[in-house]
């Protein structure tokens, strides 16, 4: 032990014993911290590859993107593709006749009927030619600037876990939605809105509520935010009451001394997402306060805009208000708008066994019109250069009876569309066979369309990866490829 000078030997004010004194001490201190310190960070390093997996890791875009944003229009209940775009003549022919290929099969909730032929007409549209039925007659003017998919195929036949695997390429909720990817790899465009938008049908939520557009083990602020247009509360919990009025200069100082508060809370716990997720949401949330009111304003849009929507019509006006906002956010810098058509069972979606044409007839005229509006408005603006807007739905449905009406499941063939950003326009990719019923050509799952749809935008689905309870996660799993076809 070194020797220091005692205390009585010093001239009485003990400063050179206690200088010398905490000199050692903090010495000894640094030297404790300092290897402490790197072992923690070291420590740190290893805890994050597992536990926060690629949150700081670089993300995206790998390469030069035809695209920058998405609309996704997701159709809950399972539209049948035999009432839409995929015609077949022989369910004409062999109306109410035995269904050769039923012969001993089960299906989801009936045994196969007859052959049941479409209650609506088909026609052929523009220079692509490509079949549409009078259900969804508005979209065959865009036929030209889409391309189809006839011969899409699902694991299941189930509505929540086909949702979720066409959502977040998962059977099991949980996993983060294709949104909450292209958020987290890309980011916001916007400083005043979230990347990850989703407009739900004005009936309700979808089945699978939020798991829909989760973000799993991604940080939460990633997953989306639920808006609901002409809504009396368009965004919940945003707008102090009525009686406290929003005070942006009120508003703005409170919103700074929350932000020194919670960046106290935060130290020490900066390998909690949670919080930082909360935080985010709080600032975005103070932000929203004085830019979501001007956006979902739709009133401020010219007359024949919001006629060309829909919003002058009742019947139409749901859907399409939804779709007009989504236009709204696009131009905003919102990354991802999800667009949902239908709720969950007892609210209505397109989940058609009993009365196919009375189920369908209520969701499709509103679909069709208010689809086929945003794809036009968003090419007279130029923004669908820039946009993909990929229409989808969980599964299809049988060419033959249920009862004598409906339509029971069917994840053997159906058909889904992409438009816009880097995709080719008028195209067409796979068949299904001669009674919509398997696809037989150039087979496409949800993982193939999540790897273009992520190509589209700059990203390497099998790069996007991110390290969670030992594995690397990403939206296709292990599966998926480009579907080259589909691009320009």
């Amino acid at each position: 032990m070194p020797n220091l000078p005692s205390r009585s030997s010093l001239d009485g004010s003990g400063e050179t014993f206690s200088r010398e004194v905490l000199g050692a001490t903090a010495r000894r201190e640094f030297l404790r911290t300092v290897g402490g310190g790197v072992g923690a960070l070291a420590c740190e390093w290893l805890l994050s590859r597992e536990t926060r997996g690629a949150e700081g890791r670089a993300k995206g875009p790998f390469e030069a993107p035809r695209a920058k944003q998405v609309i996704e229009i997701f159709l809950t209940g399972g539209a049948s593709q035999c009432d839409l775009f995929d015609y077949k003549p022989l369910l004409e022919e062999r109306h109410g006749q035995e269904w050769p290929p039923g012969k001993n099969m089960k299906l989801f909730e009936s045994l196969p009927g007859q052959v049941l032929a479409s209650p609506w007409k088909f026609r052929q549209y523009g220079e692509s030619g490509r079949w549409v039925s009078e259900l969804a007659a508005p979209l065959g003017e865009c036929v030209d600037d889409i391309s189809f998919v006839y011969s899409m195929t699902s694991k299941t036949n189930v509505h929540a876990p086909g949702m979720s695997l066409q959502a977040t390429g998962f059977l099991l909720p949980g996993a983060p939605s294709a949104g909450a990817w292209i958020s987290y790899a890309l980011g916001e465009l916007s400083s005043d809105w979230p990347a990850f938008v989703v407009l739900p049908d004005p009936a309700g939520l979808p089945t699978g509520g939020a798991n829909n557009w989760g973000a799993g083990c991604l940080s939460s602020r990633h997953q989306g935010l639920v808006v609901r247009p002409g809504g009396a509360r368009p965004i919940h919990d945003l707008l102090p009451p009525a009686e406290r009025p929003f005070d942006p200069v009120r508003e703005g100082a409170v919103r700074g001394t929350l932000r020194e508060l919670n960046e106290l809370h935060r130290r020490g716990r900066e390998r909690d997402t949670r919080l930082e997720a909360r935080m985010a949401a709080y600032e975005l949330a103070g932000r929203l306060q004085a830019s979501a009111q001007p956006l979902l304003d739709l009133s401020t849009e010219p007359r024949h805009i919001q006629e060309l929507y829909g919003l002058d019509r009742p019947e139409l006006a749901g859907f399409g208000r939804n779709c007009l906002a989504a236009r709204r956010m696009i131009e905003r810098g919102v990354r991802f708008v999800q667009i949902w058509s239908g709720a969950a069972v007892q609210a209505g979606d397109w989940d058609s066994h009993r009365d196919l044409k009375r189920e369908h007839a209520k969701l499709g005229p509103p679909m069709a019109h208010g689809t086929a509006a945003l794809l036009k408005d968003l090419k007279q603006r130029g923004l669908l250069d820039e946009t993909v807007v990929l229409w989808t739905t969980e599964f299809g449905r049988m060419p033959c009876s249920q009862g004598s009406e409906g339509r029971d499941h069917n994840p053997e063939g159906y058909t889904c569309w992409l438009a816009g950003g880097g995709i080719r326009p008028g195209g067409a990719v796979g068949s299904t066979d001669e009674w919509s019923y398997r696809a037989v050509e150039d087979l496409v799952t949800g993982y193939d369309l999540h790897a273009t749809l992520l190509h589209l935008l700059g990203l390497d689905h099998e790069r996007l990866t991110v390290r969670h309870n030992g594995a690397d996660r990403r939206l296709t799993d292990v599966h998926g490829e480009v579907i080259d076809a589909l691009l320009a």
